[in-house]
Order: structure tokens, then sequence, then C-alpha cells
């Protein structure tokens, strides 16, 4: 595949088909695809390879809340028939060193997989150009096809003291459990990690601005989520806002909220949102249209408004999630280098997991949104709760909710939403049937498979 040459105003050290600005999961699947199309591809990375999933988000974080997983069932050994006697905590730093190797043997693999396609590998950071090129380390590279996927990162609010806390980057770095935790948010990033600190023994408490977590999600999960988390130990705070924070001489943090004081803090982790990395990247240069929140504008089809430059993933600031990023970058290649003019993502009743404890697992539409696109009446709701039969000889239980959302009058599915125990793996296959449109009498005509939680989303009344 012939490219054109675009720079005039200096040498170009390389061109190639497609430049990709990002090495994380939408960028390196972009590239990876456009190159077994024949494209000569090249990718741009100043961090480590695979991005934030990768090295600070989905992985290690699923890693961490199988050791809380794990600590939870302790608690059921011995309803269950084992004898066992659990000897000292939890060991963190142990966990942390195994942790952190799993991940470079991940980004070993992203950079030999690179190399296997035959994919330029370029470290630094790159800038766009006056002349179209894209810049690194004060070389020019130039491509007809240019794709940003540079992701996004944790922002700290503008509170006075605020650099003495971490984020959901600093969580990965801490090497060892700390005994008392303040997390600050409200979203799955806080939810997921306070949810892991309490479960492996840390004195947790969550602030949050208004009465309940994941409130973009629908209200079953919001409520039911927010109460499973005081169930298990997590102080919930609610209406409290962090007005500032102190380092005392003794390493701990006191910490002034609208609704007390709390000392001896050992670690505060803010969770309060994330903004697009499109900092210093030359997007002015270009006239490429940022939105009020510094994501990059881009139409259906990925399309920024600076011609064949396009962007996806984080720093969008649509749908934040891995398989999103990964999906849009592999459409985006199968239309500009296979010719499949109109392949493009389709956002709707994309299914997402947050990994509280238990899980959550949501796809489709909530109720609030179907009433207010539809109307109430033409809403129709099934729900159901129930005790997994995993606590059946168990002291302890966690009850599973679900719930369906139809639209009237052929009850179409539009949302399923639940709260459970092996949720999060229950949610894929269902979601295919939503995606596909099927209907409250098509999950009927569904026979059940007995004994299962998941036997209960096709037996509802």
């Amino acid at each position: 595949m012939q490219a054109r040459l675009f720079c005039r105003m200096a040498p170009v050290v390389k061109t190639f088909d497609y430049l990709v600005i990002g090495g994380g999961s939408g960028g390196l699947a972009s590239a990876r695809r456009a190159a077994e199309f024949g494209a000569r591809a090249a990718v741009i990375e100043q961090g480590p390879w695979g991005g934030t999933c990768v090295n600070v988000g989905c992985v290690p974080k699923k890693i961490m809340f199988n050791c809380a997983m794990h600590a939870e069932s302790l608690h059921l050994l011995k309803s269950n028939g084992f004898d066992v006697e659990v000897k000292g905590g939890f060991n963190w730093g142990q966990v942390k060193k195994a942790r952190d190797a799993y991940i470079h043997r991940l980004n070993d693999i992203y950079a030999r997989n690179l190399d296997k396609g035959n994919i330029e590998k370029i470290i630094g950071h790159a800038t766009l150009t006056e002349d179209r090129c894209v810049e690194v380390n004060g070389q020019k590279y130039t491509a007809p096809h240019i794709l940003i996927a540079t992701g996004g990162k944790p922002v700290f609010p503008d509170v006075p003291g605020a650099e003495h806390g971490i984020s959901s980057d600093g969580f990965f770095e801490l090497e060892e459990l700390p005994k008392k935790v303040v997390v600050v948010g409200a979203g799955y990033i806080a939810v997921e990690l306070a949810g892991i600190f309490n479960s492996l023994g840390s004195d947790t408490s969550i602030l949050i601005r208004c009465d309940k977590v994941l409130r973009t999600f629908d209200s079953m999960i919001s409520a039911v989520v927010t109460e499973e988390m005081e169930a298990e130990g997590v102080k919930v705070c609610r209406s409290t806002q962090v007005q500032s924070v102190k380092k005392e001489s003794d390493g701990t943090l006191t910490i002034q909220t609208s609704t007390g004081v709390r000392t001896g803090v050992d670690c505060l982790l803010w969770a309060v949102g994330r903004k697009p990395n499109t900092d210093n990247l030359g997007l002015e240069k270009l006239d490429i249209k940022l939105d009020s929140g510094g994501h990059i504008v881009v139409d259906e089809y990925q399309n920024t408004s600076a011609s064949k430059i396009y962007a996806l993933g984080d720093v969008c600031g649509k749908f934040l999630l891995t398989p999103v990023a990964i999906a849009a970058g592999r459409r985006l290649s199968h239309r500009v280098f296979n010719k499949q003019n109109d392949l493009k993502l389709d956002y709707s009743n994309i299914p997402t997991v947050v990994f509280s404890h238990p899980p959550t697992g949501t796809v489709g539409l909530t109720q609030e949104e179907a009433e207010k696109q539809y109307s109430p009446d033409r809403v129709r709701v099934y729900k159901t709760t129930f005790t997994p039969m995993f606590y059946a000889l168990s002291d302890k239980k966690a009850k599973c909710h679900m719930k369906l959302v139809c639209l009237r009058p052929d009850e179409k599915v539009l949302g399923v939403h639940m709260v459970g125990l092996a949720v999060d793996e229950m949610l894929q296959g269902f979601s295919v049937a939503v995606k596909m449109g099927a209907t409250k009498a098509q999950f009927d005509e569904t026979v059940a498979i007995h004994p299962t939680s998941s036997e209960e989303l096709v037996t509802m009344r």
C-alpha cells in the first residue's frame, strides 16, 4: 500500500500507511488489524505497552479483586465442612510482586505481537505538527491516516492538600495494605477499590456527595450496591465532601470534610473522575476540535475535524471501556484499509461489569432511561431477588438481584441489570440476546439450566 507524502517543511525519517498515537488497547488493536490488511503501520507510545487497562486498570484490578474474593471465601469454609485455620494476614507485598511480574509479561507479549505483525514501535511523546506530521524525539513521521488513541488519566480535585492522596494509578504502587483508608468518589472505580481494600482487611470508608453509589446505573443497582457495601463493612459517608487534607508528622492524614474530621488515615484515594490525554499533542495546529471536557470530538466513524485523522477510546470520552476501544479500532481499520466503507461501531447495548462485592452486571437501558425514552406506561419491569445456592450451607448470605426492563407491547428486552455472585460471567450471553432484540417471550421459551442463578433470567414472572 503506497503512502503519500504529506510533509513539505522538513525531511521525514519514515513514511507509513498508518500512524497510531497510543499503545493502549484501542490503538494496538487497530494497528494490528490494519497490518493484517497489508498496511505499513507504526505505533507511538511513551509508556508501557498495553495502556491503562493492562498496567493500571482492568487487568491488575481484576487480580486484586480475585484476591479479595478469596479472602471472602475463607469465611465460608467452616460452614462448608472445612476445618481450616488461616495463620497470619494478607501479604500485600507478595501479591504485588507477583502481580507486577504478570503485568510485565503482558507488556512483553504486546511488544512481541507488534514485532510479529511487522509493526514499527516508536518510543516517545508524539506531537502533531502544522505540516500534518507526527514528531517524536525531534524526528518526523508521516502517513495518510493517523489515529489518536491516547486514553485518559485520573484527576485530583482542587482541594488544599489533595496531593497527599493517591489516584487509582497510585493504588497499584502501594507496597503494603493500609490499615485505614478513605476513598472519595461514587463511581465504579471508587466502588471497586473500596471493596478490595475492605475485603483484604483495611478499615475502609467511602465518601460520596449524594446518598448512593453508582448513581448513573439503574436505580436497583445503585441502591443494592450501596446496601451491600455497608453490609460488608464499608463505612458509607453520605452527603460528604472533602474540604482539606493535612499530612501529619507521623505520615498519617487528617481529612476535614463537610461532616466532620477524620484522623489517622493511612491512605486517601481520589476516584473523582478522569480526563483525556490531549495535552501537548499539538491538536490545535490542525484545528482538531475538542469538547468542553477536553475530549476529541468525533463522528460515528471516528473521524475528527481534520481529514483522515481519527480518534477513539477514552480520549473521546464515550463508553470508557477497553472492549469498546478495541471494537472501534478494529472496525476503523476494516473501513480504512479493507474497503468496508460503512463499517462502524454501534455504541448501543454495550454490556459492562462493576467488580463490586458482589459483582454488578448491566446491559441496555435502565428503567429510568426506558421510561423517559418511551413513557412509563410502555415499560414493563420484571424483578427477582434470591439467595444463590453457593450460600446454601453458609451462615453468611449475599442475595442476587435481577431486573429485566421490557418494552410493550411485544416486551422487547431493553435492559438486563444484575447484582450478585457470578453475574459478571452470566452477562455476556444475555448481552447477545439483547443486542439481537430478543423479547421476554423468547427468554421464557429458553429452557433453564438448573440449578443455577442464571436460570432466573428465563423464568421471571
